[in-house]
């Protein structure tokens, strides 16, 4: 079914557009929450929890990509189950990707008590707004839906060296452009 379908489903308060959206977005979702999280029973919680949500988001909202829209609430839903069980002491595994980016984005005092949430978002999307085509969804693949490198390098037919240098400079040239935007301190 088309996604414009699914989401007039739910704008009609149709319960089929939660089995719609699992049929074609269920994989996808479900792929997304264990890169992070790298548990299945963890990751099938955040996929029904992604349900959820989207039942209770639209109405009102009206998503333009509906994959990008469910992306986004799997992966923040992921996340928050990631400290939490991180909190409790437990595996900690599906941290990896992130920590990989604390070079850039952290240092004694944190960048989300310096300065808001969306201006840290504006200011990564204009740094990947000037990265090419290929670096700039390595970056997304590794540190948004949380692929593994290997996995990256399959998708985009590059060698692991060579996802791990673009990985590698893209953090740098990250952390120098917060530097440059006075969001990070050496």
């Amino acid at each position: 079914m088309e996604d414009n379908k699914i989401i007039e489903l739910y704008f009609s308060r149709d319960e089929s557009a939660i089995l719609h959206t699992q049929e074609k977005y269920g994989n996808y979702c479900y792929k997304i929450a264990f890169n992070i999280l790298r548990s299945f029973e963890d990751s099938s919680e955040c996929v029904n929890d992604t349900y959820i949500e989207t039942w209770n988001a639209i109405p009102p909202h009206r998503p333009n990509i509906l994959s990008a829209f469910l992306a986004k609430i799997t992966r923040r839903l992921s996340i928050s189950m990631l400290r939490k069980n991180t909190a409790q002491k437990r595996d900690n595994r599906g941290n990896v990707c992130f920590d990989e980016l604390n070079e850039c984005i952290t240092d004694n005092s944190q960048v989300y008590d310096i300065m808001e949430a969306e201006e840290l978002k504006n200011i990564i999307e204009k740094f990947l707004l000037m990265r090419s085509n290929d670096e700039r969804n390595i970056f997304i693949c590794r540190y948004f839906y949380g692929d593994s490198i290997k996995d990256i390098s399959k998708q985009f037919s590059f060698s692991v060296a060579k996802v791990k240098t673009t990985l590698h400079r893209s953090r740098q040239a990250l952390k120098d452009h917060l530097i440059k935007e006075g969001v990070f301190c050496e």
